[in-house]
């Protein structure tokens, strides 16, 4: 293995961390300089004002450019990119949330990611922000997390040959179809979503990730474990279905969009006209939010004369969770333009969140594309880095229910069915739909989904087919001309399906996304409508009611509600369809008149109230936003700070410890030395000089002169004021008072860096009576 330590450090202060470090450890430990090729056991360290990428084998530094620090990331994401699943990111103490987009790419590209746990950090806000994330394998203290990267190095999944994913895949198929065959009946039994058709490169990638973070070789093994865990089964199903997105991915596609296809979707909208989408595999909702950022920016002014609407979905609750909230970690900022970060997010401590105004326009729900039924009557589909993971065999029931003007991902392509579509744009994989009849899907993709329409079978097959696509292709017609809005919805009222123009009758409100009956419904219509289908829940058969009044476009109109139990054919489920078929004419006067007469009136006095109250809060949020800038900025130089405060700590700590050993080394050599600074005032002195030079420990700080030596010496001062100017040693022979010879040695004093900030006095005796320690009885010490 080799290390790479990447720190939030002050731009403008040296790091001490390389010198730290190998105290620490018995390997080599170097603070990158220049493009470094990486070798084992080795620890390599970030320096200050530099960010650290791994490109084409090698460590490379480039120039720390954004505002807010993400050198984590962008290492993670280099890593990932370079190394795939041989890459392995730890993610430490920290402010922010830099680390949480890193540390997904590790993820995505099948490498094992790992995380502090919050007892142990100092700072725990940057391991939360990526375990909140999900894409944290473990979270453990940094002991555990180098106990479970010593085991995991040495499974097969980090250390496996050079065979292709291909050549894994087939003796994967061929040898442990068995094994395989149970983990997706777990799969499908817990999450309901079967497998079976998915690309076995990917799932068998995925399930050895699986099978390394919990130290299994043997696929047997971990078909038994996922047996009874219902956790673990769960993060198989997240793993399995993790894909690569993010903000604006591939900008050359958002350009193509706002400057010609979406202009040209718009040119036959009018007032009150409504724009769909649909992007299916939405994961954490980044492609749903660009798209409809997109499409606000190109209808500019106009955005307030459609009713847009947007559909996000994908198999993962988690995920459509994630994605409904709109909140995502700071490193968006190297995806998203300051304008457009400043127009359509909120900026919340170290996070932003998408603004109201584009998540009304956003529908998040869970969806299976291969089994469950499309949205109809859509503009656009952004299908991307979906295809890649299916087979051909679900490739042939899915591209069907895209006939619309459809995206695909670079690897991506409409394959046998080119004749439904036209591509108009091959960098960017934008087709056009074929004004061709759409395909019926295979009838296998839709059991228990879709209403079972009712023919005569004839004896023969032919016969069959003609007589239900006769039905099908007049129920149709019907159904458009004369039949009225409704709703498919359970017995928990929830909205499964919606037929005809529902638009009149229902109505999203801002806020979490919703499909509650109830909660969707127009408010005056709410009080009938639980009505009516209590009643038809109650007696299980058809409920009506009459002559509710509904207000639009400043006209009362009444409708007619009805909702009516049935089941579908070899199902014990029951639905109920509600059907809301509007009387002609107005309303006449009456009691509802006149309520809503007094309803319109307060309605406009909150009206004022609440636009008095927005204004105060784009007040409070103007201010709230240099707030968080400021604090924002608090929070990166409280962590330099940490930073450099630990590195001085570290430092004094070598100080003491120098000091010590200066101390002890001064009292071990018995030899009268006195240090005098620039000004020849007392620096230092040992014990033996106390009653060679009368000087004591207490007497630093005072002139020289002060002092009276017991030798016989006139012109020190001026001996130590020419050795500090000529940098010139001088040496002289003395003696004390008693005619003991000494020599007598003046150096000048130099600091580290080669200063000169005083002098050294030295005194030897010369008399061979050994070493001196200043007494009249200078003592040899005893032979061991």
């Amino acid at each position: 293995m080799t290390f790479v330590v990447v720190q939030h450090l002050d731009p403008h202060h040296a790091s001490k961390l390389a010198s730290l470090l190998g105290r620490a450890t018995a390997m080599p430990v170097i603070e990158i300089a220049k493009t470094t090729k990486p070798e084992p056991n080795t620890v390599y360290v970030q320096p200050p004002n530099k960010c650290v990428l791994v490109q084409d084998g090698a460590l490379v530094l480039v120039g720390r450019t954004q505002h807010v620090n993400v050198a984590i990331d962008q290492f993670f994401e280099s890593l990932a990119e370079a190394c795939g699943s041989r890459g392995i990111g730890v993610l430490l103490s920290g402010t922010g949330s830099d680390g949480t987009a890193g540390l997904r790419a590790i993820k995505v590209a099948g490498g094992l990611t790992f995380a502090q746990d919050e007892q142990t950090a100092k700072f725990a806000e940057m391991p939360r922000n990526a375990i909140r994330s999900g894409f944290v394998d473990a979270v453990r203290s940094p002991r555990e997390i180098a106990r479970e990267i010593r085991h995991i190095v040495e499974h097969p999944y980090i250390r496996r040959s050079a065979e292709s994913e291909s050549e894994r895949a087939a003796k994967l198929d061929y040898q442990k179809a068995d094994d395989l065959g149970r983990i997706f009946l777990s799969l499908k039994k817990q999450m309901g979503v079967d497998f079976t058709g998915y690309k076995l490169e990917t799932l068998n990638r995925r399930i050895q990730r699986r099978m390394a973070l919990h130290r299994m070789t043997k696929l047997s093994q971990y078909a038994r474990f996922l047996r009874n865990n219902k956790k673990e089964i769960e993060a198989l199903f997240d793993d399995l279905l993790i894909n690569v997105t993010r903000f604006f991915r591939d900008p050359s596609l958002f350009t193509a969009l706002r400057k010609r296809f979406l202009p040209a979707i718009l040119k036959n909208k009018h007032r009150q006209d409504e724009l769909r989408a649909w992007v299916p595999g939405c994961a954490t909702g980044e492609e749903v939010y660009s798209l409809a950022i997109c499409i606000l920016e190109t209808l500019g002014k106009r955005a307030s004369e459609l009713r847009i609407q947007i559909f996000g979905t994908d198999l993962s609750e988690a995920m459509i969770d994630h994605a409904r909230a709109g909140i995502y970690p700071g490193a968006i900022e190297k995806d998203v333009t300051p304008k457009r970060l400043k127009q359509f997010f909120e900026k919340r401590d170290s996070t932003y969140q998408i603004s109201r105004r584009v998540r009304e326009i956003c529908t998040f729900a869970r969806q299976n594309v291969i089994t469950d039924p499309p949205f109809s009557r859509l503009d656009l589909i952004s299908c991307r880095n979906v295809l890649i993971y299916l087979s051909p065999e679900l490739h042939k029931r899915c591209i069907p229910q895209f006939h619309h003007a459809l995206i695909l991902g670079p690897a991506e392509s409409v394959g046998m069915f080119d004749e439904l579509f036209n591509l108009v744009e091959k960098k960017n994989k934008i087709y056009t739909k074929k004004m061709v009849a759409t395909p019926r899907p295979e009838l296998a993709a839709y059991e228990g989904a879709r209403f079972a329409l009712t023919a005569v079978r004839s004896t023969t097959v032919e016969a069959a087919t003609f007589g239900e696509q006769l039905v099908r292709a007049a129920d149709h017609i019907m159904l458009n001309a004369y039949a009225p809005a409704g709703v498919v919805i359970d017995h928990d009222l929830r909205v499964h399906q919606f037929r005809g123009r529902t638009e009149f009758y229902l109505q999203h409100h801002p806020g979490p996304a919703t499909l509650n009956l109830l909660q969707i419904v127009r408010p005056s219509l709410a009080a009938d409508l639980r009505n009516v289908v209590r009643r038809a829940i109650k007696a299980n058969k058809p409920a009506r009611t009459e002559r509710s009044v509904i207000k639009h476009n400043g006209k009362a109109r009444e409708i007619n509600i009805q909702v009516v139990p049935f089941k579908i054919p070899g199902s014990d489920k029951s639905w109920l369809l509600v059907i809301f078929d509007e009387t002609t004419g107005e309303a006449k006067p009456g009691k509802a008149q006149q309520f809503l007469g007094k309803t319109e009136a307060t309605n406009e006095e909150l009206k004022s109230a609440n636009e008095e109250i927005e204004s105060s809060n784009e007040e409070l949020q103007s201010t709230n936003e240099e707030l968080e800038t400021a604090k924002e900025e608090l929070q990166s130089t409280n962590e330099e700070l940490t930073t450099l405060n630990e590195e001085l700590s570290n430092r004094n700590l070598e100080m003491m410890q120098m000091n010590s050993d200066l101390k002890n080394l001064l009292a071990s050599i018995q030899l009268p030395i006195v240090m005098v600074d620039n000004e020849l005032l007392v620096r230092r002195v040992t014990p033996a000089a106390r009653n060679v030079f009368n000087v004591l420990q207490s007497d630093v700080g005072r002139p020289i002169s002060d002092f009276k030596p017991n030798i016989d010496i006139l012109d020190l001062e001026e001996l130590l004021r020419e050795v500090i100017e000529t940098l010139a040693m001088r040496e002289r022979k003395v003696t004390d008072r008693e005619g003991r010879e000494y020599s007598l040695r003046l150096r000048p004093y130099r600091t580290t860096e080669n200063k000169i900030d005083g002098a050294v006095i030295t005194l030897v005796d010369i008399n061979g009576g050994g070493e001196l320690d200043g007494s009249k009885t200078a003592k040899r010490p005893k032979q061991i």
